[in-house]
């Protein structure tokens, strides 16, 4: 069968995987194997890279990798042309309940149905991004809405990254997202789940598990303040608190990630065992020894602090933003140093979806080589997401999540801004124009798994198509709105 013209096959692909939604199992378990082919290929554990790169994708598994695998009659070779593929990026913090603007007044003035068709949107953006694994850390005031959409995504019925998902995190009274700034008369509730002892907290994740949570997100530190060079950050949970918490979840088969920025709050979480220490803006030297010892990662968000201090409302607002990420800056050099482990987490949601490969150009910039932060992203990250040997790889057995960049990402970690092409589970996400012929047979289909029939370019109108459309997603997704003042602090 005669491929299809490069601009045909990515027309299709693209509307479809946007307005249908993504690819069933069972479409991609009937398509013939696939075989990538590109200029190079990462091999992330080792550092390696391949040229040329080709991997053979049977269903929604990677069967061969190799400078050259197999090519079986009736396979599809897709070629890539002067591209790197490495695995799919994983974002191990991103609020997909929120964009930038005041977050006090989302949760205020936008209805959950709202916010969650938004988060919707928000997951589109990252994986054509390149985000093909993500963990969701709190709906800011959302629920269980974030179980609705991972199901979605998981069912067919929306693009967006493999998801774990928590639901609402978990908070103290008059903790780090409670609604402390606003008249108290008013009753307006607090973006976290309340629960102020050891019995509230087993309770609380008993009624999140229920809801559909895969994880528990506990905020463990804040009201954050830097005055004179000093940070200081009041835990919320005492260890005792955090143990049980730890424990509960682990009954059920889970765990837990705290927002903790400073001692003694990161001590406590570290000595209770969490699963990863989120923003760590402060690890005192026994915390990080706790960490290297029971491979605790921290994850420490610089692109949102980023963010705040170029979009903040007034000077002085700026300068605290910017004074605060010198101190993060200082702080990691020292956890880089301490050999601590880490996973790369970006906080997008108060910024734009679909930017946040900018996480991953700052910790290189801050002190980490290229290649330990992709470990850190795709090795450490599918551990911390429970997807360790199915994600993060480019192995035989592991799901077909495989991204292609422009150049080397070992030479310049920012060709990560600029992904060409995106396959999750052997599905077709996202393909840039004129990059490589592939037929229609393999290319994301409609929920319905019909699959489409070869059709040339001026038949494209037959399947609902509108050019536009296509074009507008094959762009990079920048989703900018104007930025209003962050009325909560950064870290979320």
């Amino acid at each position: 069968m005669k491929p299809l013209p490069a601009p045909t096959w990515l027309l299709i692909c693209v509307s479809l995987s946007l307005l249908a939604g993504a690819a069933t199992a069972d479409s991609v378990a009937a398509r013939p194997p696939l075989i990538l082919h590109a200029a190079h290929l990462l091999d992330v554990s080792t550092g390696r890279l391949l040229s040329p790169g080709e991997v053979s994708i049977e269903g929604e598994r990677i069967s061969a990798v190799g400078t050259a695998v197999a090519h079986p009659a009736g396979s599809q070779l897709v070629d890539l042309g002067e591209s790197t593929l490495l695995p799919g990026l994983i974002d191990a913090h991103v609020h997909l309940f929120l964009h930038p603007g005041a977050e006090d007044l989302q949760t205020v003035e936008e209805s959950v149905p709202q916010r969650t068709l938004l988060a919707a949107m928000a997951a589109r953006d990252d994986v054509l991004a390149g985000f093909t694994a993500e963990r969701d850390m709190g709906t800011e005031g959302a629920g269980s809405a974030d179980t609705a959409v991972r199901n979605a995504i998981d069912a067919g019925l929306i693009p967006g990254p493999r998801l774990r998902i928590s639901g609402n995190a978990i908070d103290i009274l008059g903790g780090h997202e409670d609604a402390n700034k606003f008249n108290p008369a008013q009753h307006v509730l607090s973006n976290a789940d309340y629960a102020n002892d050891s019995a509230e907290l087993v309770a609380t994740i008993r009624e999140q598990h229920k809801e559909g949570s895969d994880f528990v997100k506990i905020y463990q530190t804040g009201h954050d303040q830097l005055r004179d060079g000093v940070f200081q950050t009041p835990y919320q949970y005492s260890l005792e608190q955090l143990r049980a918490a730890v424990d509960e979840a682990a009954r059920l088969g889970t765990v837990v990630a705290v927002h903790a920025n400073g001692e003694p709050g990161t001590l406590y979480a570290a000595q209770a065992g969490v699963a990863s220490i989120d923003h760590a803006a402060q690890l005192s030297a026994e915390t990080m020894a706790l960490m290297r010892q029971k491979h605790i990662p921290a994850v420490p968000t610089f692109a949102v602090i980023e963010y705040f201090a170029t979009h903040a409302a007034t000077p002085t607002q700026a300068a605290r933003e910017q004074a605060m990420l010198d101190y993060k800056i200082k702080e990691f050099k020292r956890e880089v140093a301490a050999g601590i482990p880490f996973a790369v987490g970006s906080d997008v949601g108060p910024f734009p979806h679909g930017t946040q490969a900018r996480e991953l150009e700052l910790m290189v910039q801050y002190g980490m080589t290229p290649l330990a932060v992709l470990q850190a992203d795709l090795l450490n990250g599918a551990k911390l997401l429970g997807w360790g040997g199915q994600i993060g790889e480019l192995k035989p057995g592991y799901y077909a999540d495989i991204i292609a960049v422009p150049g080397d990402p070992l030479e310049d970690i920012r060709v990560l801004e600029h992904v060409r092409f995106v396959m999750k589970g052997g599905a077709v996400v996202k393909a840039a124009v004129g990059q490589a012929d592939i037929e229609t047979a393999t290319l994301v289909q409609p929920a319905n798994g019909r699959g489409l029939p070869g059709l040339p370019h001026a038949d494209l109108g037959k399947l609902g198509v509108d050019p536009s459309h296509a074009a507008a997603a094959s762009s990079d997704q920048s989703n900018a709105r104007e930025p209003g003042q962050q009325q909560r602090q950064p870290g979320r």
